[in-house]
């Protein structure tokens, strides 16, 4: 419920393509530091640990992806560092590279279609989210129910905007 609470307020707030680009790259980076670290739990962790990224790295004067693009750099280091967990961690880091590159390319085209984008993208790491509840693997079922119900609503909230 707490994924379709944040969801809705994030609606009601106003969706924009900033925050709807910073929604999935955050999710892809709790995936990663899972991985990373070989803990499902650390997803959860990495809910708090993305958003302060971000907030410090704006704080800091630069853009929320430049400081995104650091962690996510800094938990495959750390990564490497688990040669079993190689498999696991070459998947979220294509992931990470796939919905984070595609949520900082929404940044920069126009307005209808980067919202348009960032909210597909959101929408599309649902699969990503069910094929982790599915397999039981990477993060905990209750973070990927979080996220898919996050994703979801939100994706589809941004898409409508950019369509209407």
């Amino acid at each position: 419920m707490l994924g379709l609470a944040v969801a809705t307020s994030q609606v009601v707030a106003g969706t924009s393509t900033e925050g709807t680009a910073i929604t999935v790259a955050a999710a892809a980076s709790c995936y990663l530091a899972a991985a990373a670290l070989g803990r499902p739990w650390i997803a959860w962790v990495g809910v708090i640990t993305s958003s302060l990224v971000v907030v410090l790295t704006e704080m800091a004067g630069l853009p929320w992806w430049a400081g995104l693009t650091g962690y996510a750099v800094l938990l495959v280091l750390v990564g490497l560092g688990r040669p079993a967990g190689a498999r696991v961690l070459s998947e979220q880091s294509l992931a990470m590279l796939g919905f984070g590159g595609l949520a900082v390319l929404a940044m920069f085209i126009s307005p209808r279609v980067g919202l348009a984008l960032a909210g597909l993208v959101l929408a599309s790491h649902a699969v990503w989210d069910y094929r982790h509840w599915r397999r039981n693997d990477v993060v905990s079922r209750s973070m990927a129910e979080c996220c898919f119900l996050l994703d979801v609503p939100l994706g589809a909230a941004a898409l409508v905007l950019a369509l209407t």
